[in-house]
């Protein structure tokens, strides 16, 4: 299997950073850390950086800043949502769930949902298929 890095931005510089490989370990509280000090979290409601990306796997970590909000929307594949700072709430036709640090969820492919920071919080989305 061939790694695979990042490229470097504009908005991130740095680049080189793996996001395939065989065996690969991921320090979220630098990423976290990151991503809360670059300036599209200073200009914008969020902040997001791809941590793994494989054929049928990706795992993007996500800022959001309080009552930031994700549209509805839907994904081709099953979601993991791990909240690790604050609260999120996500909203399907069906359900109002409120996700609190610690809390995981899960959601099927092509099921419309939304998701609002209800503070300041970063979560792990990652999505499968």
């Amino acid at each position: 299997m061939e790694e695979k890095f990042n490229e470097a931005t504009s908005n991130r510089p740095q680049g080189e950073r793996p996001i395939d490989s065989p065996l690969l370990l991921i320090n979220l509280p630098a990423l976290i850390t990151q991503i809360k000090t670059e300036d599209a979290w200073n200009k914008n409601d969020r902040n997001a950086i791809t941590v793994f990306k494989t054929k049928g796997m990706n795992i993007v970590l996500v800022a959001l800043h309080a009552h930031a909000e994700m549209k509805t929307h839907t994904a081709p594949g099953t979601i993991c949502i791990n909240v690790l700072e604050g609260a999120i709430k996500f909203n399907t036709p069906d359900e109002s769930l409120e996700i609190l640090q610690g809390k995981l969820l899960t959601l099927h492919a092509e099921i419309p949902h939304s998701v609002l920071a209800t503070e300041d919080a970063v979560f792990l989305l990652t999505l499968c298929g």
